[in-house]
Order: structure tokens, then C-alpha cells, then sequence
């Protein structure tokens, strides 16, 4: 892929802190007009990347281009062309939201008239219009991560730079985060998205690079890297948990494969080949051992799954739910 149809390119960065490395051979190939993003454990680099990426943070090896331009040979019309909001809020708390958005404007010199205007969209956006007029300082945590997250939104950037920002974000202003990023994409700009909730990357990634070690470790679609376990899998739950030995057995013998077994909730997981003909063996084989089943589903391989896989490490977990 050339530089011309590419907004970000990373080749070989490398970086050091203390002789400890935080980014080891990493590479990164992202179109323009896409959404790219960087999954990955903790301290696995991508926030380091992002830096980097973003002309932040000097690398000791490597080349990178943002927006067609050299990071390290043109970093000021590199930050001319980006937006980038970092894992935590960077807003004046002694202005009020809307005083901090046309601030962010004229200083990226919109008109004052175009600023104002554009601060009342992105205050109605993220569901900050009735604080409009408060003191920053006065917001919840998750307000503060809003007006951030709109103040690296006041002009439409080239190549926009998040790094995890949807944590601590309550559903309602996750969602509407997603609905601007997917408009901003609409319209052209490429966004290089980190995150460790692959509930997140699923929903806004054309593409996912696994990040782990300071370096790309796989990418792909979301269906490409889950199609790396190319495991599907029958899951069942039975009525009486005294009967779990039994049901395991069954379907053991009938899928080949090892079963797990959850006593707590009594389901049982296997994987399987055939996935239609090795349900109704198996639910033909629990009915003539009189195993009662409450629940039977068959699903393919998670996101979650395959980032175990290819990193050893879970993902961050189910999100917390956050009221703001």
C-alpha cells in the first residue's frame, strides 16, 4: 500500500524508556478514510504508538508518516491535520464547557461565529448542552471525558488519534461517541482508535491490529482474526447439576472433543465440526440418557477468544457500567 492512499504508516518504530522497550519492530499500515484499531493488553505500547504517532514523543528507530507527511522531518503540519484525545480529560476547569470548545476553535482559527456554533453542535452531541454554562470544574468525571472528546472534534481532523476514550463513559455517551467517530469516517477522516473492549473494536473497527510486546502480533477484520481459532463450539446448560457427569460424558463422545464444565451455572462446552449434525446427536443422546437440558446454543469464536490466543492475555473484561 502506497503513502498516497494511507494516512498512517509505521515501519520498525522503536522506543525505549530506561533501557526497557515499549515499542519493539512496530508496524502499522492504516487507509485512509478507514477505522483502524490498536488492541491490546496493558503496557503492550499502543498508548506509546499513539505518542509517536501523534508527534508527542521522539522514537529511536523506525519511520512513521501521518497524513503523508514525516513525523519527525514535518511534526508541524503533522499537528495540523490531526485531532487526538488521550486517556484522560485535558480541559480549563475554571471555563465552562462551552468557554473551553470555542477556546479549542480559535485556537485551531475558526472564526469566532463558526466557533460558537460549532461548540452548541458538539455540546448538544455528547449531552452537555444543559452544562453548557457551568464550570468545567463542576463536571463529573465522565462529563469532563465528554467535552474532551468533542474538543478534539471542533474541526474535522485529517487523521483523528483516540486513545481508549470511551473508559469510564456511561452507555449513553458511549454510543454517541461511536455515532460521531462512524460520521467523522463517513466523511473522510481515519481514525486510529486504542482500546482493550473488544465489544468496542468489534463495533467501530474496519480493521484490528493486536498489539503485544511493542510490536503487531496480528490484524485483520474482526472475522478474520476470529476465524484464526477456527473453532465453533456447542454450549448447553442442564436442568439438575447431579446430572453434569452424565451430560459430559455424552457429549464428549459424541463431539471427540474436551469439555468444559461450569458447575456453578451447569453448562457444559465443547467444541464441534459439524455443528448442526453434532447438535442433534448430542441432544438426541441427553434425551435417551434422560438428561434434561434447559438451554443449548451454538456459537463461532469470540474476539475475546482470539486475543487470548494470540496475546495469552484476556481482555479487559466486561465493561462496567458507569452512571455520570
Amino acid at each position: 500500500m502506497t503513502y498516497e492512499t494511507s494516512a498512517v504508516v509505521a515501519e520498525g518504530l522503536r522506543k525505549s524508556y530506561g533501557g526497557t522497550p515499549a515499542l519493539d519492530g512496530f508496524d502499522l499500515t492504516v487507509p485512509a478514510g478507514t477505522v483502524c484499531g490498536l488492541l491490546g493488553p496493558n503496557g503492550a505500547g499502543k498508548t506509546t504508538a499513539v505518542r509517536i504517532l501523534a508527534t508527542l514523543l521522539r522514537f529511536d528507530a523506525g519511520h512513521a508518516r501521518v497524513a503523508g507527511y514525516d513525523v519527525a522531518r514535518h511534526p508541524d503540519r503533522v499537528r495540523a491535520l490531526i485531532g487526538l484525545t488521550g486517556q484522560y480529560a485535558a480541559v480549563d476547569e475554571i471555563l465552562s464547557g462551552r468557554q473551553n470548545l470555542i477556546l479549542f476553535g480559535r485556537l485551531r482559527h475558526l472564526p469566532a461565529r463558526v466557533a460558537r456554533r460549532r461548540a452548541d453542535e458538539l455540546l448538544d452531541q455528547f449531552g452537555l448542552a444543559d452544562a453548557a454554562d457551568r464550570s468545567a470544574g463542576a463536571y463529573s468525571g465522565g462529563m469532563r471525558r465528554r467535552l474532551d472528546l468533542a474538543a478534539s472534534l471542533i474541526t474535522t481532523p485529517r487523521v483523528l488519534f483516540l486513545d481508549e476514550p470511551t473508559t469510564g463513559l456511561d452507555p449513553r455517551s458511549r454510543n454517541g461517541l461511536w455515532e460521531a467517530v462512524r460520521s467523522l469516517v463517513a466523511d473522510g477522516t481515519t481514525v486510529l482508535l486504542t482500546t482493550q473492549y473488544l465489544e468496542e473494536a468489534d463495533q467501530l473497527a474496519d480493521r484490528i491490529s493486536v498489539v503485544d510486546a511493542g510490536r503487531v502480533v496480528a490484524e485483520g477484520t474482526s472475522a478474520e482474526l476470529k476465524a484464526r481459532i477456527g473453532e465453533d463450539r456447542i454450549e448447553l446448560v442442564v436442568r439438575h447439576a447431579a446430572q453434569l457427569p452424565a451430560a459430559a460424558g455424552v457429549v464428549e463422545r459424541i463431539t471427540g472433543g474436551p469439555v468444559s464444565v461450569d458447575v456453578e451455572i451447569r453448562q457444559l462446552s465443547a467444541p464441534v465440526v459439524d455443528r448442526i449434525g453434532a447438535l442433534a446427536d448430542v441432544m438426541r443422546a441427553l434425551q435417551e440418557h434422560g438428561v434434561a437440558v434447559e438451554d443449548v446454543v451454538l456459537r463461532g469464536p469470540t474476539l475475546d477468544e482470539a486475543f487470548l490466543r494470540l496475546t495469552g492475555h484476556r481482555s479487559a473484561g466486561t465493561r462496567e457500567e458507569v452512571a455520570v
